[in-house]
Protein backbone atom coordinates (compact mmCIF):
# COMPACT_ATOMS: atom_id res chain seq x y z
CA UNK A 1 0.00 0.00 0.00
CA UNK A 2 0.91 3.84 -0.68
CA UNK A 3 1.69 6.10 1.99
CA UNK A 4 -1.72 8.54 2.38
CA UNK A 5 -0.65 12.17 2.54
CA UNK A 6 -1.11 13.38 6.07
CA UNK A 7 0.71 16.14 8.08
CA UNK A 8 3.69 14.51 8.44
CA UNK A 9 4.49 13.88 4.62
CA UNK A 10 3.17 17.66 3.82
CA UNK A 11 5.83 18.51 6.84
CA UNK A 12 8.70 16.18 4.98
CA UNK A 13 7.83 18.35 1.23
CA UNK A 14 8.49 21.35 2.94
CA UNK A 15 11.79 20.04 4.24
CA UNK A 16 13.01 19.06 1.20
CA UNK A 17 11.56 21.77 -0.56
CA UNK A 18 13.09 24.74 2.12
CA UNK A 19 16.65 22.35 1.38
CA UNK A 20 16.42 22.92 -1.91
CA UNK A 21 16.11 25.99 -2.08
CA UNK A 22 18.96 26.97 0.08
CA UNK A 23 21.08 24.57 -2.52
CA UNK A 24 19.49 26.66 -5.42
CA UNK A 25 20.77 29.78 -3.92
CA UNK A 26 23.77 28.72 -3.83
CA UNK A 27 23.81 26.96 -7.45
CA UNK A 28 22.77 30.48 -8.55
CA UNK A 29 25.23 32.48 -7.21
CA UNK A 30 27.90 30.29 -8.96
CA UNK A 31 26.31 30.58 -12.56
CA UNK A 32 25.88 34.10 -12.28
CA UNK A 33 29.91 34.36 -11.86
CA UNK A 34 30.63 31.39 -14.49
CA UNK A 35 28.98 33.96 -16.93
CA UNK A 36 30.52 36.94 -15.87
CA UNK A 37 33.39 35.01 -15.68
CA UNK A 38 33.37 33.43 -19.11
CA UNK A 39 31.90 36.73 -20.93
CA UNK A 40 34.76 38.64 -19.98
CA UNK A 41 37.62 35.51 -21.19
CA UNK A 42 35.70 35.52 -24.58
CA UNK A 43 33.21 38.22 -25.48
CA UNK A 44 31.27 35.37 -27.22
CA UNK A 45 27.72 34.19 -26.95
CA UNK A 46 29.11 31.63 -28.77
CA UNK A 47 31.03 30.53 -24.84
CA UNK A 48 27.99 31.29 -22.25
CA UNK A 49 25.36 28.96 -24.65
CA UNK A 50 28.03 25.72 -24.83
CA UNK A 51 27.91 26.20 -21.00
CA UNK A 52 24.31 25.01 -20.92
CA UNK A 53 24.60 23.04 -23.95
CA UNK A 54 27.33 20.25 -22.26
CA UNK A 55 24.99 20.47 -19.21
CA UNK A 56 22.03 19.13 -21.16
CA UNK A 57 24.02 17.03 -23.36
CA UNK A 58 24.64 13.95 -21.25
CA UNK A 59 21.45 14.21 -19.55
CA UNK A 60 19.78 13.80 -22.51
CA UNK A 61 21.92 10.53 -23.58
CA UNK A 62 20.78 9.13 -19.93
CA UNK A 63 17.02 10.40 -20.06
CA UNK A 64 15.30 7.12 -21.17
CA UNK A 65 16.71 4.96 -18.61
CA UNK A 66 16.46 7.56 -16.01
CA UNK A 67 12.75 7.29 -15.26
CA UNK A 68 13.31 3.51 -15.38
CA UNK A 69 15.66 3.53 -12.42
CA UNK A 70 13.22 6.65 -10.43
CA UNK A 71 10.67 4.12 -10.76
CA UNK A 72 12.58 0.76 -9.50
CA UNK A 73 15.38 2.38 -6.86
CA UNK A 74 14.98 4.28 -3.33
CA UNK A 75 14.11 8.30 -4.70
CA UNK A 76 15.36 9.62 -1.79
CA UNK A 77 19.03 7.75 -2.32
CA UNK A 78 18.91 9.04 -5.94
CA UNK A 79 18.15 12.84 -4.45
CA UNK A 80 20.70 12.36 -2.33
CA UNK A 81 23.13 11.44 -4.87
CA UNK A 82 22.67 14.27 -7.35
CA UNK A 83 23.36 16.77 -4.80
CA UNK A 84 26.71 15.00 -3.42
CA UNK A 85 27.97 14.63 -7.16
CA UNK A 86 27.40 18.84 -7.41
CA UNK A 87 29.50 19.49 -4.67
CA UNK A 88 32.27 17.24 -5.56
CA UNK A 89 32.07 18.80 -9.32
CA UNK A 90 32.04 22.14 -7.73
CA UNK A 91 35.19 21.25 -5.25
CA UNK A 92 36.75 20.31 -8.50
CA UNK A 93 36.48 22.97 -10.21
CA UNK A 94 37.68 25.24 -6.96
CA UNK A 95 40.56 23.10 -6.80
CA UNK A 96 41.44 23.98 -10.17
CA UNK A 97 41.04 27.79 -9.79
CA UNK A 98 43.36 27.82 -6.56
CA UNK A 99 45.84 26.35 -8.87
CA UNK A 100 45.46 28.45 -11.85
CA UNK A 101 44.92 25.67 -14.00
CA UNK A 102 40.64 26.65 -14.44
CA UNK A 103 39.90 27.00 -17.98
CA UNK A 104 36.62 26.90 -20.01
CA UNK A 105 36.16 23.64 -20.90
CA UNK A 106 36.56 22.72 -16.96
CA UNK A 107 32.78 24.62 -17.11
CA UNK A 108 31.51 22.11 -20.07
CA UNK A 109 32.73 19.17 -18.36
CA UNK A 110 31.53 19.43 -15.12
CA UNK A 111 28.62 21.16 -16.60
CA UNK A 112 28.01 17.37 -17.93
CA UNK A 113 28.71 15.46 -15.23
CA UNK A 114 26.35 17.46 -12.86
CA UNK A 115 23.87 17.73 -15.51
CA UNK A 116 23.54 14.09 -15.76
CA UNK A 117 23.30 13.52 -12.29
CA UNK A 118 20.46 16.40 -11.50
CA UNK A 119 18.68 14.52 -14.34
CA UNK A 120 18.25 11.56 -11.54
CA UNK A 121 17.38 14.10 -8.71
CA UNK A 122 14.72 16.27 -10.47
CA UNK A 123 13.16 13.21 -11.56
CA UNK A 124 13.32 11.71 -8.18
CA UNK A 125 11.63 15.27 -7.03
CA UNK A 126 8.67 15.65 -9.05
CA UNK A 127 7.79 11.99 -9.16
CA UNK A 128 7.40 11.89 -5.58
CA UNK A 129 5.23 15.47 -5.02
CA UNK A 130 2.18 13.17 -6.08
CA UNK A 131 2.88 10.58 -2.91
CA UNK A 132 3.89 13.49 -1.01
CA UNK A 133 0.60 15.65 -0.83
CA UNK A 134 -3.10 15.32 -1.73
CA UNK A 135 -4.39 16.21 -5.15
CA UNK A 136 -6.04 19.15 -4.41
CA UNK A 137 -2.35 20.86 -3.69
CA UNK A 138 -0.49 19.63 -6.93
CA UNK A 139 -1.14 23.47 -8.23
CA UNK A 140 0.24 24.79 -4.93
CA UNK A 141 3.41 22.18 -4.35
CA UNK A 142 4.04 23.60 -8.59
CA UNK A 143 3.76 27.14 -7.52
CA UNK A 144 6.23 26.37 -4.34
CA UNK A 145 8.57 24.78 -6.80
CA UNK A 146 8.59 28.49 -8.77
CA UNK A 147 8.87 30.03 -5.39
CA UNK A 148 12.45 28.02 -4.33
CA UNK A 149 13.95 28.77 -8.11
CA UNK A 150 12.69 32.41 -8.78
CA UNK A 151 12.99 33.36 -5.02
CA UNK A 152 16.87 32.29 -4.90
CA UNK A 153 16.82 35.18 -8.36
CA UNK A 154 16.01 37.71 -5.85
CA UNK A 155 19.29 37.12 -3.97
CA UNK A 156 21.90 35.15 -5.45
CA UNK A 157 22.08 37.33 -8.90
CA UNK A 158 22.89 40.75 -6.92
CA UNK A 159 24.44 39.41 -4.03
CA UNK A 160 26.51 36.55 -6.67
CA UNK A 161 27.18 40.48 -9.02
CA UNK A 162 28.66 42.49 -5.47
CA UNK A 163 30.36 39.25 -3.88
CA UNK A 164 32.13 38.62 -7.35
CA UNK A 165 34.46 41.61 -7.32
CA UNK A 166 34.79 41.67 -3.12
CA UNK A 167 35.63 37.71 -2.77
CA UNK A 168 35.49 36.50 -5.84
CA UNK A 169 35.25 33.08 -7.60
CA UNK A 170 36.64 31.49 -4.34
CA UNK A 171 34.26 32.79 -1.93
CA UNK A 172 31.57 32.34 -4.31
CA UNK A 173 31.70 28.48 -4.39
CA UNK A 174 32.78 28.12 -0.62
CA UNK A 175 29.36 29.19 -0.09
CA UNK A 176 27.75 27.22 -2.93
CA UNK A 177 28.84 24.12 -1.16
CA UNK A 178 27.68 25.00 2.03
CA UNK A 179 23.96 25.00 0.33
CA UNK A 180 24.42 21.83 -0.77
CA UNK A 181 25.09 20.57 3.21
CA UNK A 182 22.27 21.91 3.59
CA UNK A 183 20.59 20.08 1.30
CA UNK A 184 21.56 17.06 1.84
CA UNK A 185 21.18 16.96 5.76
CA UNK A 186 18.15 17.79 4.97
CA UNK A 187 17.07 14.51 2.78
CA UNK A 188 18.45 12.80 5.74
CA UNK A 189 15.94 13.24 8.08
CA UNK A 190 12.48 13.00 6.26
CA UNK A 191 11.05 9.59 4.52
CA UNK A 192 10.32 10.28 0.90
CA UNK A 193 7.20 7.48 -0.12
CA UNK A 194 7.86 4.83 -2.80
CA UNK A 195 5.39 3.70 -5.23
CA UNK A 196 3.25 0.43 -5.22
CA UNK A 197 5.08 -1.67 -6.94
CA UNK A 198 3.47 -3.12 -10.15
CA UNK A 199 2.30 -6.75 -10.44
CA UNK A 200 5.03 -9.02 -11.75
CA UNK A 201 7.65 -6.21 -11.50
CA UNK A 202 10.47 -7.98 -12.00
CA UNK A 203 9.53 -10.05 -14.53
CA UNK A 204 8.98 -6.53 -16.93
CA UNK A 205 12.22 -6.34 -19.50
CA UNK A 206 13.99 -3.33 -18.55
CA UNK A 207 13.98 -2.57 -22.33
CA UNK A 208 10.59 -2.74 -23.03
CA UNK A 209 10.26 -0.19 -19.93
CA UNK A 210 12.17 2.32 -21.67
CA UNK A 211 9.66 3.05 -23.99
CA UNK A 212 6.69 2.60 -21.59
CA UNK A 213 6.94 6.42 -21.14
CA UNK A 214 6.90 7.42 -24.65
CA UNK A 215 3.59 4.69 -25.37
CA UNK A 216 1.98 6.22 -22.89
CA UNK A 217 2.39 9.79 -24.27
CA UNK A 218 1.66 9.02 -27.64
CA UNK A 219 -1.23 6.89 -26.81
CA UNK A 220 -3.14 9.63 -24.47
CA UNK A 221 -3.55 12.20 -27.78
CA UNK A 222 -4.47 15.42 -25.15
CA UNK A 223 -1.28 15.05 -23.10
CA UNK A 224 0.93 14.64 -26.66
CA UNK A 225 -0.52 17.83 -27.85
CA UNK A 226 0.11 19.25 -24.62
CA UNK A 227 3.83 17.97 -25.20
CA UNK A 228 4.07 19.54 -28.51
CA UNK A 229 2.87 22.57 -27.33
CA UNK A 230 5.56 22.89 -24.87
CA UNK A 231 8.06 22.15 -27.23
CA UNK A 232 6.89 24.78 -29.45
CA UNK A 233 7.20 27.44 -26.55
CA UNK A 234 10.28 26.72 -25.01
CA UNK A 235 12.74 26.12 -27.80
CA UNK A 236 12.42 30.05 -28.83
CA UNK A 237 12.25 30.62 -25.22
CA UNK A 238 15.63 28.77 -24.10
CA UNK A 239 17.37 30.73 -27.62
CA UNK A 240 16.41 34.12 -25.89
CA UNK A 241 16.98 32.85 -22.23
CA UNK A 242 20.71 31.50 -23.38
CA UNK A 243 21.36 35.52 -24.91
CA UNK A 244 20.35 37.38 -22.12
CA UNK A 245 23.17 37.64 -20.17
CA UNK A 246 25.44 38.54 -23.07
CA UNK A 247 22.83 40.94 -24.47
CA UNK A 248 22.33 42.82 -21.35
CA UNK A 249 26.50 43.28 -20.50
CA UNK A 250 27.10 44.31 -23.88
CA UNK A 251 24.57 46.72 -23.76
CA UNK A 252 25.58 48.00 -19.92
CA UNK A 253 29.61 47.96 -20.68
CA UNK A 254 30.17 44.52 -18.63
CA UNK A 255 27.62 46.06 -15.61
CA UNK A 256 27.58 42.74 -13.29
CA UNK A 257 25.73 44.83 -10.69
CA UNK A 258 22.70 46.00 -13.57
CA UNK A 259 22.91 42.23 -14.36
CA UNK A 260 22.59 40.97 -10.95
CA UNK A 261 19.36 43.91 -10.35
CA UNK A 262 17.84 42.47 -13.53
CA UNK A 263 17.85 38.67 -12.50
CA UNK A 264 16.48 40.18 -8.67
CA UNK A 265 13.90 41.44 -10.40
CA UNK A 266 13.19 38.41 -12.11
CA UNK A 267 13.06 36.86 -9.27
CA UNK A 268 10.27 38.75 -7.21
CA UNK A 269 8.22 38.75 -10.15
CA UNK A 270 8.51 34.92 -10.59
CA UNK A 271 7.85 34.96 -6.43
CA UNK A 272 4.70 37.36 -6.50
CA UNK A 273 3.49 35.01 -9.14
CA UNK A 274 4.37 31.82 -7.74
CA UNK A 275 3.07 33.23 -3.87
CA UNK A 276 -0.68 34.61 -5.88
CA UNK A 277 -0.90 30.74 -7.65
CA UNK A 278 0.04 29.39 -4.46
CA UNK A 279 -2.88 31.22 -2.23
CA UNK A 280 -5.46 31.18 -5.14
CA UNK A 281 -4.78 27.92 -6.43
CA UNK A 282 -4.68 28.96 -10.17
CA UNK A 283 -7.30 28.58 -12.87
CA UNK A 284 -10.23 25.57 -12.70
CA UNK A 285 -8.90 24.86 -16.17
CA UNK A 286 -5.76 24.49 -15.58
CA UNK A 287 -5.29 24.60 -19.39
CA UNK A 288 -6.21 28.30 -19.76
CA UNK A 289 -3.71 29.07 -17.39
CA UNK A 290 -1.12 27.73 -19.61
CA UNK A 291 -1.58 29.61 -22.43
CA UNK A 292 -2.22 32.98 -21.00
CA UNK A 293 0.87 32.46 -19.10
CA UNK A 294 3.00 31.90 -22.19
CA UNK A 295 0.72 34.97 -23.99
CA UNK A 296 1.84 37.18 -21.14
CA UNK A 297 5.77 35.77 -21.08
CA UNK A 298 5.83 36.67 -24.85
CA UNK A 299 4.30 39.94 -24.02
CA UNK A 300 6.53 41.13 -21.65
CA UNK A 301 9.98 39.59 -23.37
CA UNK A 302 9.07 41.36 -26.52
CA UNK A 303 9.46 44.64 -24.74
CA UNK A 304 12.49 43.85 -22.24
CA UNK A 305 13.94 42.86 -25.84
CA UNK A 306 12.97 46.47 -27.56
CA UNK A 307 14.02 48.31 -24.31
CA UNK A 308 17.72 50.03 -23.74
CA UNK A 309 17.13 51.36 -20.13
CA UNK A 310 17.07 50.02 -16.74
CA UNK A 311 13.39 51.53 -16.77
CA UNK A 312 12.19 49.12 -19.73
CA UNK A 313 13.76 46.28 -18.48
CA UNK A 314 13.37 46.37 -14.95
CA UNK A 315 9.81 46.02 -15.30
CA UNK A 316 9.41 43.98 -18.23
CA UNK A 317 11.64 41.48 -16.41
CA UNK A 318 9.27 41.35 -13.30
CA UNK A 319 6.31 40.70 -15.36
CA UNK A 320 8.04 38.20 -17.62
CA UNK A 321 8.58 36.09 -14.82
CA UNK A 322 5.13 36.66 -13.16
CA UNK A 323 3.59 34.51 -16.04
CA UNK A 324 5.79 31.69 -15.30
CA UNK A 325 4.38 30.13 -12.01
CA UNK A 326 0.90 30.43 -13.77
CA UNK A 327 2.40 28.57 -16.57
CA UNK A 328 4.18 26.16 -14.93
CA UNK A 329 2.50 24.99 -11.87
CA UNK A 330 -0.67 24.67 -14.27
CA UNK A 331 1.37 22.10 -16.62
CA UNK A 332 2.64 20.09 -13.38
CA UNK A 333 -0.83 19.87 -12.19
CA UNK A 334 -2.27 18.43 -15.51
CA UNK A 335 0.55 15.99 -15.33
CA UNK A 336 0.65 14.97 -11.89
CA UNK A 337 -3.24 14.60 -12.35
CA UNK A 338 -3.08 12.46 -15.67
CA UNK A 339 -0.37 10.69 -15.39
CA UNK A 340 -0.63 7.02 -12.28
CA UNK A 341 2.13 7.42 -10.12
CA UNK A 342 3.54 4.25 -10.39
CA UNK A 343 4.59 5.05 -14.09
CA UNK A 344 5.16 8.84 -13.80
CA UNK A 345 9.03 8.42 -13.39
CA UNK A 346 9.20 6.87 -17.01
CA UNK A 347 6.26 9.06 -18.56
CA UNK A 348 7.81 12.55 -16.71
CA UNK A 349 11.24 11.14 -18.11
CA UNK A 350 10.32 10.65 -21.81
CA UNK A 351 8.63 14.61 -21.45
CA UNK A 352 11.58 15.55 -20.28
CA UNK A 353 13.69 13.91 -22.32
CA UNK A 354 11.70 15.73 -25.35
CA UNK A 355 12.05 19.15 -23.68
CA UNK A 356 15.55 18.85 -23.11
CA UNK A 357 16.34 18.35 -26.72
CA UNK A 358 14.61 21.53 -27.76
CA UNK A 359 16.38 23.00 -24.85
CA UNK A 360 19.71 21.72 -26.24
CA UNK A 361 18.86 22.70 -29.65
CA UNK A 362 18.14 26.07 -28.71
CA UNK A 363 21.51 26.34 -26.62
CA UNK A 364 23.60 24.67 -29.58
CA UNK A 365 22.31 27.10 -32.08
CA UNK A 366 21.39 30.68 -30.14
CA UNK A 367 25.48 31.45 -30.03
CA UNK A 368 26.67 31.21 -33.41
CA UNK A 369 23.03 33.03 -34.55
CA UNK A 370 23.62 35.83 -32.35
CA UNK A 371 27.52 35.85 -33.36
CA UNK A 372 27.62 35.27 -37.16
CA UNK A 373 24.44 36.27 -38.19
CA UNK A 374 22.22 39.18 -35.69
CA UNK A 375 25.27 40.52 -34.68
CA UNK A 376 27.46 41.29 -37.86
CA UNK A 377 23.30 42.47 -39.37
CA UNK A 378 23.15 45.55 -36.86
CA UNK A 379 26.81 46.46 -36.65
CA UNK A 380 27.49 50.14 -38.07
CA UNK A 381 27.98 48.89 -42.08
CA UNK A 382 25.36 45.98 -41.27
CA UNK A 383 22.53 45.30 -43.95
CA UNK A 384 19.88 45.54 -41.27
CA UNK A 385 20.94 49.22 -39.83
CA UNK A 386 18.91 51.16 -42.15
CA UNK A 387 15.77 49.29 -41.31
CA UNK A 388 16.10 47.92 -37.83
CA UNK A 389 18.74 50.33 -36.58
CA UNK A 390 16.66 53.34 -35.23
CA UNK A 391 14.45 50.42 -33.47
CA UNK A 392 17.81 48.17 -31.31
CA UNK A 393 20.61 50.38 -31.78
CA UNK A 394 23.47 48.77 -33.54
CA UNK A 395 26.30 46.76 -32.01
CA UNK A 396 26.56 43.78 -29.88
CA UNK A 397 23.88 43.77 -28.26
CA UNK A 398 21.84 45.55 -30.99
CA UNK A 399 21.86 42.23 -32.83
CA UNK A 400 21.33 39.67 -29.87
CA UNK A 401 18.41 41.55 -28.82
CA UNK A 402 16.64 41.25 -32.30
CA UNK A 403 17.30 37.49 -31.97
CA UNK A 404 15.67 38.17 -28.76
CA UNK A 405 12.61 39.95 -30.06
CA UNK A 406 11.94 37.19 -33.07
CA UNK A 407 11.85 34.55 -29.93
CA UNK A 408 9.41 36.05 -27.32
CA UNK A 409 7.00 37.01 -30.69
CA UNK A 410 7.19 33.03 -30.84
CA UNK A 411 6.74 32.21 -27.46
CA UNK A 412 3.05 34.95 -28.05
CA UNK A 413 1.73 32.83 -31.10
CA UNK A 414 2.36 30.00 -29.42
CA UNK A 415 -0.24 30.78 -26.54
CA UNK A 416 -2.35 32.56 -28.71
CA UNK A 417 -2.54 29.60 -31.34
CA UNK A 418 -2.98 27.18 -28.71
CA UNK A 419 -6.68 28.57 -27.87
CA UNK A 420 -7.80 27.30 -31.26
CA UNK A 421 -6.35 23.60 -30.87
CA UNK A 422 -9.54 21.58 -29.64
CA UNK A 423 -7.49 18.43 -28.24
CA UNK A 424 -5.21 20.83 -26.12
CA UNK A 425 -8.46 22.23 -24.58
CA UNK A 426 -10.18 19.34 -23.29
CA UNK A 427 -6.85 17.76 -22.30
CA UNK A 428 -8.16 17.67 -18.65
CA UNK A 429 -11.86 15.99 -19.74
CA UNK A 430 -9.93 13.36 -21.96
CA UNK A 431 -9.39 10.03 -19.85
Amino acid sequence: MSQQPNLASMRNFLIVWLGQLVSTIGSSMTSFAIEIWAWEITGKATTLTLVGFFSLLPSIIITPISGVIVDRFNRKFLMMVGDTVAVLSTIFILLLHLTNNLQIWHFYLTGAIVGTFNQFQSLAYSASVSLMIPKQHYTRASSLQFVSGYGSNIIAPALAGYLYTVIGFLGIWLIDISTFAIAISSLLFVSIPQPPPRKNESEVNVWQDLGLGWRYIATHKSLLALLILNLLFWLPHDIGDSLYAPMILSRTNNNTLMLGSLASAAGFGGVTGAIIVSTWGGFRRKIKGILLGMIGAGISKIVFGLGRTPWVWIPAQFCSSFNFPLNGSSDTAIWLAKVPPNVQGRVFAARSLFLQIASAVGYLIAGPLADNVFTPALQSEGILVGILGELFGTGTGAGIALLYVICAFSMLLVGWLGFSVRVLLDVEDIP
